[in-house]
């Protein structure tokens, strides 16, 4: 680790020892052992439990988060997540039986599964907590060693993570690196047995291509515009709280799963709009720019780009509610858009904050015409009670994941993959998927010495041939006659 004014730089050389050291520990099989992971998840629980007041005050520091956004969405979430895992681990860690051929026979055959080795997770600014430590997860119920990049973004939680981490864990086998783009570069310079990374499309393309030079396998938990179709057959009142809570309440839509736009028949979304309007008053206020339950932009940068949305000359007249604004405060309030050109920024971009355009159609099942031509989601909403328009949805409509009737909630479920396609990201997490997504399913045969079948060596007859080819079949009728040709001569 080079020194700049005294100060420590974290350069490709010191992410090079640091490697080093990391795969000389795991080479020991100490994080292959099941007491070791059960202590470490055990020391997160324990962490997070500690010091949730803490969490709360950095997450409050980085994004004015609500504390309930806090508790629940992240410090909450994670420790349902530890304590699935715990439950199931000495399970999911035992070889997995599986049947054997006729060709291989007399064998036993089982999956074994492994640890990758020494995993890097990067992660994202909007959710530092959860998104941080949901991933490192499923890397030590794997049993692997892994070094964490917070997101530089939150520089609070960040820091916090930094230190808790310090004091917590096994510091021989979980490391974390603060930083920017300087130690983000000098990390992905470097050979790791599987990186995870979590954040928007623009740097999953630069990760995959660092990745790719040293064939290292990758996740990427990306985004997406995320659609919400809405049908006018629904109990309104409950969808458009849903709705809000959905996109507003999930950081101020600083969030890779919130609603992105509202699709909607142009006879219903008058009467959407005003019932979304009660509702947003009832939640927020009369100022929302005041709510201390609505997150601010995280910083300057966002709240431009925001803005350059907003302000767009075909966009800006298609306001129907809210669009103030505080520069100095970084708070945009909750805003609703009518009609928006579909070649507009707004359209053309992942929204990540309060802006919420409603597209209306004729038909509402024209909507997945839309959505299937744009690239592919990582969520996508439907609200309706119309049986088979749910059936059509869940049938054409692609995205990394499905939810009727509400939104985000999918990803609370341990049994369901989270995750993304095509642009929305590659590879799943939570629950068992985490634990899968940092192992290797190792195929074990194993054969005695007895029943060898002398046919496979040479020299080879057309016999022999006969024989193994029937045997490759698995028809029993082929492989007696061909038994019996072979025997016969």
């Amino acid at each position: 680790m080079a020194s700049e004014d005294g100060k420590e730089v974290f350069d490709a050389e010191a992410a090079r020892l640091l490697l080093k050291d990391l795969r000389a520990n795991f080479a020991t099989g100490k994080t292959r052992s099941y007491e070791w992971r059960v202590s470490q998840l055990k020391s997160l629980l324990k962490l997070a439990t500690d010091h949730e007041e803490d969490i709360v005050h950095a997450l409050r520091s980085d994004l004015s988060k609500p504390t309930l956004e806090t508790v629940v969405y992240e410090i909450a979430l994670f420790k349902s997540s530890c304590e699935f895992i715990l439950k199931k681990l000495k399970q999911w860690m035992m070889p997995e039986k599986v049947k054997n051929s006729i060709i291989t026979f007399p064998s036993s055959s089982e999956i074994v599964p492994e640890p990758l080795g020494v995993v890097l997770v990067i992660s994202a600014w909007n959710y530092p907590f959860l998104l941080s430590l949901d991933p490192v997860i499923g890397a030590i119920a794997a049993g692997n060693a892994v070094v964490l990049k917070p997101s530089e973004v939150a520089p609070a939680t960040s820091t916090l993570l930094a230190k808790l981490l310090g004091e917590y864990m096994d510091n021989l086998a979980v490391k974390v690196v603060e930083g920017a783009i300087p130690e983000t570069s000098a990390l992905l310079e470097h050979k790791w047995d599987k990186i995870f990374y979590t954040g928007n499309t623009k740097v999953g393309r630069i990760v995959l291509t660092a990745a790719a030079k040293h064939l290292t396998p990758v996740a990427l938990e990306l985004g997406g515009k995320c659609p919400v179709i809405v049908d006018s057959n629904i109990n309104l009142k409950v969808a458009t709280n849903r709705i809000i809570a959905g996109k507003w309440g999930l950081n101020n839509g600083q969030a890779c799963i919130a609603a992105d736009h509202i699709i909607t028949t142009k006879d219903f979304a008058p009467k959407l709009i005003d019932t979304l309007k009660v509702g947003l008053e009832k939640f927020f206020g009369n100022d929302p720019l005041m709510s201390e339950d609505l997150s601010c932009i995280v910083n300057s940068n966002h709240f431009s780009r925001l803005t350059k949305l907003l302000d767009e000359d075909r966009v800006s007249g298609k306001i129907v509610h809210g669009g103030q604004r505080n520069k100095i405060n970084l708070r945009i309030s909750p805003t609703i858009l009518l009609d928006v050109p579909e070649d507009s920024l707004i359209m053309k971009e992942e929204i990540f904050g309060p802006l919420l355009p409603i597209i209306t159609v004729e038909n509402l099942e024209d909507s997945f015409n839309i959505i299937n031509s744009r690239e592919k989601p990582l969520a996508a909403y439907l609200f309706t009670n119309n049986k088979t328009l749910v059936e059509k949805f869940a049938r054409n409509v692609t995205a990394g994941g499905l939810l009727i009737n509400d939104i985000a909630l999918h990803l609370t479920n341990p049994h369901l993959p989270f995750g993304g396609v095509g642009e929305s990201g590659m590879g799943s997490y939570h629950g068992r998927f985490s634990f899968d997504t940092f192992t290797h399913k190792k195929a074990v045969l194993y054969r005695p010495f007895i029943g060898d079948v002398t046919a496979r060596y040479p020299p080879y007859t057309p016999e022999k041939q006969g024989l193994l080819r029937a045997l490759l079949s698995g028809n029993i009728f082929n492989i007696i006659l061909a038994l019996f040709r072979w025997l016969k001569s």
